[in-house]
């Protein structure tokens, strides 16, 4: 396991399930009173423009950098924790190649951070939230929702059959 992840896990307090970054009930976590860029044009940092890429796909994560090569160590730990549930078919938009994306994903979420992760099209957090989820399992539950099996499972059944 990447140390990030595993130093993060030490540092991450009791989370509150099912609720995202800010509090809200995941149902209602994409749902902030922000608006898109500056005159709302449909450019790629409107509202217009960034509600097309969370419901682009079931997974979506804006980050810094690629997930090939994350620019910090955030965005690397939301790879990690992807990574171990195997996840990989997930749309990735690195916000420093588009300073409109970057001020518009956050005008979207209501959230001044970076990486924001979107499941079915709902704001789930960032870094923090997702390590909750994965230490509570309610990362499991999510991904299957979306009719993703957690490899995290397939790893469980290993394990207790490799003790038999």
């Amino acid at each position: 396991m990447n140390g990030l992840v595993r130093a993060a896990w030490r540092l991450a307090g009791p989370g509150v399930a099912g609720r995202g970054r800010a509090g809200r009930a995941l149902s209602q976590a994409g749902t902030g009173t922000g608006g898109g860029a500056e005159g709302g044009g449909g450019g790629s940092g409107s509202r217009e423009a960034v509600e097309r890429l969370v419901r682009a796909h079931p997974v979506v994560v804006f980050m810094k950098g690629s997930p090939a090569q994350p620019l910090c160590g955030f965005s690397n730990a939301v790879v990690q924790i992807l990574r171990l549930h195997g996840v990989e078919d997930y749309r990735a938009h690195d916000v420093l190649q588009d300073p409109d994306l970057r001020q518009g994903i956050k005008n979207y979420s209501n959230w001044p951070t970076i990486p924001q992760v979107y499941l079915n099209g709902e704001f789930v957090g960032g870094c923090d939230i997702l390590l909750q989820m994965h230490q509570n399992g309610d990362l499991v539950e999510e991904l299957k929702k979306l009719g993703i099996r957690s490899a995290l499972l397939d790893a469980e059944k290993e394990k207790d059959q490799d003790k038999k």
